[in-house]
């Protein structure tokens, strides 16, 4: 295959999550390249379209399973014109992740009749808004498998690890009244403001990489819209990312997770939890991830493990009690304007995938 060509194509598709017509034309344009003779089932949950493809026959349990997302992040228009700068390759996408899809893609074409055990393909869309409705979708629909290679850029070293998550709101409610005689009323957008000061007391904003529980306080809303009102009503959204140590998020409930927070919060706040999706660890002796770090090593890169402070979608496989690492290409910007993935991890990237895979059997 035309590498740099099919990866210009698939980098100008503008594959986010607001535009299915480019979801559908991106998977289909890797589905192109792993080509006739495999069994492909497509899958399709809340409008986001996925596949899964094997060698023929009935599905089977996976020994090893590449999983590859292909939506990205909103970007400006130049971002979609892929350019390269020597063994730089620049574009939305290029990084995360879809040069590592392509090369699952071509390994798994390459390799999946060849090996005496099942070898699996998972290409999803929404990885990026959540992955609910893509790999998730998929396992709740009997997908399983022994060990999966998620293709998210890792440098050719080895994520073993990655942070929970939580969404949360701070809700506050007061009386409205007159800005004039604001002693009168009791203001909601204060009460949140002192209890977001209240939860960065106890988790403060990060200012150099630390392994440690972090809280992002993503907008703080109101319903008032009057200048000379008092505010009622206010709500703080956060964004919390925590590691398996720390006992006040892992392993817990969300109610259990709303009353640790509300009390860090003054009276008269109260906290909410839509999600707590938990941490992800894989045993460092784990053979098959032992073998994959090996694998790396024999093509002059480290291997080494590391940790994720963002969640992927090895957290689902976790929850299933399947090991899942990160292993794709080196590259730097993520989600930023100069996104771009090193061009010179690619083959190597390949070769390694191919011993892992090789030595298993």
């Amino acid at each position: 295959m035309d590498l740099p060509h099919r990866a210009g194509e698939l980098l100008g598709i503008r594959s986010t999550a607001d535009r299915p017509d480019d979801l559908r034309r991106a998977l289909d344009l890797v589905l192109d390249v792993v080509g006739p003779g495999f069994t492909v089932e497509r899958f399709d949950s809340g409008g986001k379209p996925g596949a899964l493809v094997r060698t023929a026959g009935p599905r089977p349990h996976f020994r090893v399973l590449f999983n590859a997302h292909l939506d990205v992040v909103p970007g400006d228009d130049e971002q979609f014109t892929p350019r390269r700068e020597g063994d730089r390759l620049f574009a939305r996408g290029a990084q995360d992740m879809k040069l590592s899809a392509l090369v699952l893609a071509e390994v798994f074409r390459d390799r999946a009749e060849r090996l005496p055990y099942p070898l699996g393909l998972q290409l999803v869309t929404d990885e990026e808004v959540g992955g609910h409705h893509g790999t998730l979708h998929q396992l709740e629909q009997g997908v399983t498998a022994d060990f999966v290679v998620i293709g998210e850029h890792s440098g050719l070293c080895v994520v073993a690890e990655s942070k929970g998550l939580v969404v949360a709101r701070l809700r506050a409610t007061g009386r409205a009244a007159h800005a004039a005689y604001q002693w009168t009323g009791d203001n909601a957008l204060l009460k949140v403001m002192r209890a977001v000061d209240g939860v960065l007391a106890a988790y403060p904003v990060a200012e150099r990489e630390e392994w440690r529980t972090t809280v992002n306080v993503a907008r703080v809303t109101t319903g008032n819209e009057a200048l000379n009102q008092v505010p009622a009503d206010a709500t703080a959204w956060l964004d919390i990312r925590f590691p398996a140590e720390d006992a006040d998020f892992a392993g817990r409930t969300s109610d259990q997770v709303a009353a640790h927070l509300t009390a860090l919060c003054p009276p008269g706040v109260t906290a909410h939890v839509d999600r707590v999706e938990p941490p992800h660890r894989v045993d460092p002796a784990s053979p098959d991830l032992r073998a994959l770090q090996q694998a790396a090593r024999a093509q002059g890169h480290s291997g080494e493990l590391l940790r994720k402070h963002g969640a992927a979608d090895s957290r689902f496989y976790h929850q299933h009690g399947v090991d899942a690492v990160i292993f794709g290409v080196r590259g730097e910007g993520q989600h930023g304007p100069d996104e771009h993935a090193d061009l010179t991890t690619v083959e190597p990237y390949r070769r390694a995938l191919t011993a892992f895979l090789d030595g298993l059997a």
